[in-house]
């Protein structure tokens, strides 16, 4: 009962855009081999680890992640595994170039180069296309309050960042999708993401003259971060 309940908590981690775990799970209805079973559980490890602020162990886990599936020898796995971090890093709003990705993008698909492009913000409507479902509509919307009311609507909690941080990088973020970001990445007990978008709001909010949220909102950050 308890593996099962982990693998459920688990399993929106696992759905990260692209579907990029399929080729790892092509062999449903068969016996998967242990490489196959070690990348999986590996890769939920260190994504929730970076989301919880332990970098040790999500440097850990990626590196055996990666191991396995460079013993494949395909090259379209390992890139799809660094576009998994990079996207990680993406929704807790470290937007640094995906300089791994791009040393095997001339191996990748089209979809493993157009979820980069998004990622940067730069995905033009043809490479919209190409990208997951709960990234489409987002990527290919006409205007601001479109792509904000899709990236509400996403339900994965991993995805639902991912998309706002792509909003907040472009310039079309919102206070209703800061407060969504938030929401989200509290009620999953995502560190990092969360004190990234609260500082965020708090930049904005001392911008704005509001001092007393702002301060409101420092207070959260000191808790989060065990301050006194």
């Amino acid at each position: 009962m308890k593996m099962k309940t982990t693998a459920r908590r688990l399993a929106p981690v696992l759905v990260l855009a692209l579907g990029m775990l399929a080729l790892l799970a092509a062999c449903a209805g068969k016996v998967q081999p242990d490489w196959q079973m070690n990348a999986q559980s590996s890769i939920a490890r260190f994504q929730q680890a970076y989301l919880r602020g332990n970098a040790p162990v999500e440097a850990l886990e990626f590196k055996r992640a990666r191991e396995q599936l460079s013993s494949t020898g395909q090259i379209d796995l390992v890139a799809r595994i660094e576009l998994i971090r990079c996207a990680t890093r993406v929704a807790s709003l470290v937007f640094e170039d995906c300089r791994a990705f791009d040393l095997l993008q001339q191996d990748a698909g089209a979809p493993e180069r157009a979820y980069a492009r998004y990622l940067a913000g730069k995905a033009n409507a043809p490479e919209a296309a190409l990208l997951p479902e709960q990234h489409r509509v987002v990527a290919g919307a006409t205007s601001d309050a479109q792509a904000i009311a899709a990236a509400l609507k996403i339900e994965d909690p991993l995805s639902a960042l991912v998309a706002s941080s792509v909003l907040l990088r472009t310039g079309r973020a919102s206070p209703e999708l800061l407060d969504f970001a938030v929401a989200t990445a509290s009620g999953q007990g995502w560190r990092r993401p969360l004190l990234a978008w609260l500082g965020v709001q708090a930049l904005r909010a001392e911008q704005a003259g509001a001092t007393l949220e702002a301060e409101r909102l420092q207070r959260r950050i000191a808790l989060i971060q065990g301050q006194q």
